[in-house]
């Protein structure tokens, strides 16, 4: 009997031994608990019986880092606050007195996000934790960097006004993948460089869930390309157009007009690599410097054309110079005053030679006011033509143009 109650009092203590041991190996602290769910491995993505995971975008944060126009391509950042529920990374209140804790982001499932219309894309993690509460909800952040493709109307540059899609969706197929959630969104950084953010919405389409994009508006900073494209022309341009007060007699006008071309010409061959192309249309001031320097080169050959038609009368230059009859008169006179001996042949010959010369003083006076009809006339047609093309520009500008769908990616 006392053998008995010894082996069922030794029985107790080893049973009470074993509970404290059990008791104490229990985990106790968030490293314990996250390790748990580390052996666990799940990496594969929650499954609800619906066989779709809702992920809640709770911030979206956009900033625009640059625009090339040679490629139209548009390049962003953009920082994703997004949360979920996984029911097996859930705990009991009754076991741990802690509600949060943090786990590798590659240790556990994580959704992946994807801008559809990107022709580059690297996701980064904000952090290599994530923030797992009681309930599984998981709280994650990710710094996306695209690269997409847009078609910007570039026609009326410098004044530029575009949009551009940037498709941030989730893989979904048939009725299993993710059903994303909006929340706020806002943007910064806008004011930066020669583009401009203007604004950034949001649009989803009722049809299809998966087909949501954040519509970015953008414009460009007109003042350093009026200052450095658009002025240089429109001077040169004036100056040109009062370069009719100098005379045509001497050539100074002509030499002017062709430091002007020269100018000109030079300032195309340095810009010509700065300025935007499109892929449909290009912009409106290719057409404006091709225009400009047409008409600075024919204001050019017009002011050479005038200068010879007032110096020789013809515009021929093959035709031989003829000697002015004032040069054969006095040479008439010279040699034969020495042969005749008579007052009144001389007289005679001295007059005929005031009379010659003021004949050739009358033609070159005739000349010149036949060629300066002629100028004044060009300096009119020039005035309108400047006039009716500056109209025709405005009307253009005001033209809606060069139209482009961003969205056909999706067809």
């Amino acid at each position: 009997m006392m053998s008995t109650q010894r082996i069922i009092k030794y029985f107790n203590i080893l049973y009470s031994l074993i509970v404290l041991i059990g008791s104490s190996a229990a985990c106790e602290s968030r490293r314990c608990l996250a390790e748990e769910f580390i052996k666990r491995k799940l990496y594969s993505s929650p499954q609800p019986p619906e066989c779709v995971v809702n992920v809640n975008l709770t911030s979206i944060q956009y900033q625009t880092l640059s625009v090339d126009t040679k490629v139209m391509q548009l390049s962003s950042r953009i920082k994703i606050d997004m949360e979920w529920n996984d029911p097996d990374l859930a705990w009991s209140d009754s076991q741990y007195t802690f509600d949060e804790i943090m786990l590798p982001f590659n240790k556990i499932w994580t959704p992946d996000l994807s801008v559809d219309n990107a022709v580059y894309l690297d996701v980064k993690p904000v952090s290599n934790d994530i923030l797992v509460k009681q309930d599984g909800t998981v709280n994650y952040a990710i710094l996306m960097y695209s690269t997409v493709v847009c078609g910007i109307n570039l026609f009326t540059y410098p004044f530029v006004q575009g949009e551009c899609p940037v498709a941030i969706n989730g893989w979904n197929q048939s009725s299993c993948g993710l059903q994303l959630e909006y929340g706020s969104l806002y943007f910064v950084g806008g004011d930066r460089g020669e583009w401009q953010t203007v604004s950034v919405e949001l649009y989803k389409n009722q049809a299809d869930d998966n087909h949501n994009y954040l519509q970015v508006s953008m414009s460009i900073n007109p003042f350093n390309a009026l200052v450095s494209l658009v002025l240089p022309s429109a001077l040169i341009m004036l100056a040109d157009l009062v370069s009719f007060a100098l005379p045509l007699e001497g050539g100074r006008r002509s030499s002017f007009k062709i430091t002007l071309v020269l100018s000109f010409t030079m300032f195309l061959l340095i810009l010509t690599n700065h300025l935007p192309s499109g892929e449909h249309c290009n912009p409106l001031i290719r057409y404006h410097f091709c225009f400009c320097l047409f008409v600075l080169v024919l204001s050019m050959l017009m002011s050479m054309v005038f200068t010879k038609l007032a110096a020789d009368g013809t515009i021929n230059p093959f035709k031989l110079q003829k000697m002015p009859r004032s040069d054969l008169s006095v040479n008439c006179a010279v040699t034969k005053s020495s042969a005749l001996n008579k007052e009144e042949d001389s007289l005679e010959k001295i007059g005929s030679f005031l009379e010659n010369m003021d004949k050739e003083e009358k033609m070159m006076k005739e000349r010149q006011i036949y060629t300066n009809n002629l100028d004044k006339i060009c300096l009119w047609i020039y005035l309108i033509l400047d006039i009716v093309y500056s109209l025709c520009i405005l009307i253009l500008t005001r033209t809606a143009m060069c139209n482009f769908n961003n969205l056909d990616f999706w067809n």
